[in-house]
This record gives structure tokens, C-alpha cells and sequence, in this order.
């Protein structure tokens, strides 16, 4: 038995702006990411490889705010952040603040399994990655026409978005969880934080417990939505406490996250979840969130809007 569950952020995502054009590459991009990781569980491989698997796909999306879909900052210029756990042994790794780097997801992998550490940023994790002999890409293969736009609208300015919005409140991320056949959580996230957020701001996606958790023990989550408010609320590892000390169900943890305590402080977003019974969640208290899912009996699901 396994389960897979991926997302490609959270919005005010309206069907009204959505052409049938537009509705079908984010698709295909859910699809791809989707494929990629159930062909690893399908194969026997780990939790963690496939969700690993997922994510290199939608960083290779330029739909998608990861990787090359990255969107630029206040000066004009792409960071990237990038987390991954596993929930048999607690290990994770992240990434802050790298530019270059093609896929920084497996940069946080590589932390994780090849270094002492568990987070590293800006220039020395660009010099990791370097070591481990990740690929990297010139500027150029970040820059694309919708994320040059939506930066040319704010860079005179303090303002910044997320994504997926025409509104203010835009939430741009990836990320994947799944169980493998042994029974082990993991989970991974990515991300290229707000269009003209400030140089050297960092969200909740790196940032174990906050926008990434996976423990065998309770569940695995990846987030997508305002990192501010994510960051403030710890979202993945409250969720995950809830189950473990309150004896909550995985829906009633994320239902009490989601959908209560961070509507609250005004916390709009998502995100995925699975616990080690192979139960999935996919709340969001935002209009819409791009999510993909395959459950233990292989059959998938889409969607969009709420």
C-alpha cells in the first residue's frame, strides 16, 4: 500500500480568470508531478525518493512558483528555498536563500544525507551544492514572462504578493507527502517565496515543523500559504502535535489548523497531508489550491478550486 499527495500552491484562484488553456498546463504539471512519484512507490522505492520525485517535476514547471517558475525579488533576482524530511528516522534538510541551483530540492536532500546539518543558506549552501555536484543554471533559465510582469507591477514599491492571485494574498509553493509500501512519511517542499519579497527573506517552506514535518509516529504535511503567518503558528508540527498529545484525527487536527486557528490571524492558505494509515487531507482556507493525490487504491484526484 502506498499513497502520494502533491501541491502547487494556494490562492485566490477564480474561475472566472482561469481560461480552459491555462486550467489544462496546470494540470499537466499536477500530472507530471503526480506520475513521477507514483512510478517510485510503484516501484517499491522510498517515501522519501518519491516525494523528492514530485517536486523535481513541478520546480521543472514554469507554472509553478519553484524552481525554474521561480518569482523574482525586491532587487530583481531569484531565491530559492527547499525542505525535506523523512518521518522513520525525524532526518531533514533545507535550503535558504540559494540562487542557480536547477532543482533546490535536492539540495535539502543532499544536506540532509551528506552533511552534518540540517539547514543551510545563501552563497555556502550554493558552495554545498557545488561540492555534491548538483546542476546549476544561469539566471536566464529563471526568467519567465509572467513572473518578469507580476514583478514589474510592485518593484517601484514595499508591496509584495505571493502568486496565484490578482489580489494582494497569493500563495506560491510546492510540495509533496506519501507513504511507502514499508510504512515511512516523508515529506518535501519548495518554493521561491513572494514576487518582490525583501533580499534575504526566508518563509515557513524551509523551516522544519513550521512549512514542512514528516514523523511515522503522527503524520507528513507540506504547506503552502502566507509563510508570515505559517511561521508564527508552527502549522506542521501543531498539526502534528494535535494528533499526538490531543489524540485528534488527522482531518480534525488540519480542520482545527486550517480552518480555525490560522483564519484567526488572517492566515490564508493550505496544505497537504497523510498519516501512516494512508488517510489524506488536502484543506485550504483560501479560494483555491492547485493538489493532486493517489490514495492506497490507486485512484487519483485533481483539483483546483475549493
Amino acid at each position: 500500500m502506498f499513497t502520494l499527495a502533491i501541491h502547487g500552491g494556494a490562492g485566490t484562484i477564480e474561475r472566472s480568470l482561469m481560461t480552459p488553456e491555462l486550467e489544462a498546463a496546470y494540470l499537466k504539471g499536477l500530472s507530471l508531478a503526480l506520475k513521477a512519484g507514483r512510478k517510485v512507490l510503484e516501484a517499491g522505492g522510498t517515501s522519501l525518493d518519491a516525494v523528492v520525485a514530485s517536486v523535481i517535476e513541478l520546480e521543472n514547471y514554469p507554472m509553478f512558483n519553484a524552481g525554474k517558475g521561480a518569482v523574482y525579488n525586491h532587487i530583481g533576482s531569484h531565491e530559492m528555498d527547499a525542505a525535506v524530511m523523512e518521518g522513520k528516522t525525524l532526518m531533514a534538510g533545507a535550503a535558504c536563500g540559494v540562487t542557480g541551483v536547477k532543482n533546490p530540492i535536492l539540495l535539502a536532500k543532499g544536506i540532509m544525507q551528506q552533511s552534518e546539518h540540517v539547514m543551510m543558506a545563501c552563497q555556502g549552501a550554493e558552495a554545498f551544492a557545488k561540492s555534491i555536484g548538483l546542476e546549476f543554471e544561469s539566471a536566464a533559465y529563471f526568467d519567465t514572462e509572467h513572473r518578469y510582469k507580476q514583478w514589474l507591477e510592485l518593484k517601484d514599491g514595499d508591496q509584495f504578493t505571493l502568486d496565484h492571485s490578482k489580489s494582494e494574498k497569493k500563495m506560491g509553493t510546492v510540495g509533496a507527502v506519501a507513504l511507502d509500501k514499508d510504512g515511512n512519511l516523508a515529506a518535501a517542499t519548495s518554493t521561491g517565496g513572494m514576487t518582490n519579497k525583501k533580499f534575504g527573506r526566508i518563509g515557513d517552506s524551509p523551516v522544519i515543523g513550521a512549512g514542512t514535518y514528516a514523523n511515522n509516529e503522527t503524520c507528513a504535511i507540506s504547506c503552502t500559504g502566507h509563510g508570515e503567518l505559517f511561521l508564527r503558528s508552527v502549522v506542521a508540527y501543531d498539526i502534528s502535535c494535535l494528533m499526538a498529545y490531543k489524540g485528534l484525527t488527522l482531518k480534525e487536527a488540519c480542520d482545527k489548523v486550517v480552518m480555525d486557528k490560522l483564519v484567526k490571524i488572517g492566515g490564508e492558505g493550505g496544505l497537504i497531508a497523510l498519516d501512516t494509515k494512508g488517510n489524506i487531507e488536502l484543506p485550504f482556507n483560501s479560494s483555491g489550491m492547485y493538489r493532486a493525490s493517489v490514495d492506497a487504491q490507486g485512484n487519483e484526484y485533481f483539483g483546483i478550486y475549493r
